[in-house]
């Protein structure tokens, strides 16, 4: 999470879309950086709502806060949690992927009680709006980075480029019709909210 005080803006750090390169880029701007533990690093709308929100208004009597996220297409984020989850520092654990398909992972992924290495979170629900209206105001797709530059150098006053950091090696990923569609069927907030976005 970076919070920009001048700026009045909170980006908020979904998992495997790009934060690391994000932070890299921009934390020497931020007025506060937070990047450890990764519960308050990557902390979801429901998070910031219940304790940074309420920090701001009443320790800061700031209210006009507003949060930036990045949202990316969903099987493309599974992919990149199934390949981060097959490096070599996870094996012999519950959470790595190395004996798996991105078939079996998928599929796990789907099931309600999800085995540890397919338990990944949402991004939906990492950005779903508060009952008390708190919600991400700028939301931009992964795959459109120069929107999402384009915003940030605007209202950041600076030139940015994002290297690539934390990147999981590349291979590829090949997804059954079958389980693709188990996929949409059971995620369709995930694929919904994606498509929302323009």
């Amino acid at each position: 999470m970076l919070v920009f005080w001048k700026e009045k803006l909170v980006f908020l750090s979904v998992p495997k879309t790009g934060t690391t390169a994000i932070e890299a880029a921009l934390s020497h701007r931020a007025s506060m950086v937070i990047s450890d533990p990764p519960e308050l690093k990557h902390a979801p709308v429901y998070r910031y709502n219940r304790f940074f929100r309420p920090m701001f208004e009443k320790a800061c009597n700031e209210t006009s806060m507003e949060t930036l996220a990045v949202m990316r297409e969903p099987i493309s984020w599974l992919g990149s949690w199934y390949r981060y989850r097959k490096r070599d520092f996870l094996d012999g654990t519950n959470r790595s992927t190395k004996d798996l398909s991105f078939d079996e992972f998928v599929d796990a992924y789907t099931r309600g009680d999800k085995p540890p290495f397919a338990n990944v979170g949402s991004q939906a629900k990492f950005l779903e709006p508060r009952p008390n209206g708190t919600k991400v105001d700028h939301l931009f797709r992964y795959e459109d980075q120069p929107a999402l530059v384009r915003f940030l150098e605007d209202r950041l006053k600076t030139q940015i480029t994002f290297d690539r950091a934390n990147e999981s090696p590349a291979m590829p990923l090949t997804l059954s019709a079958k389980v693709e569609d188990k996929l949409r069927r059971k995620c369709s907030a995930e694929f919904e909210l994606y498509d929302s976005l323009s």
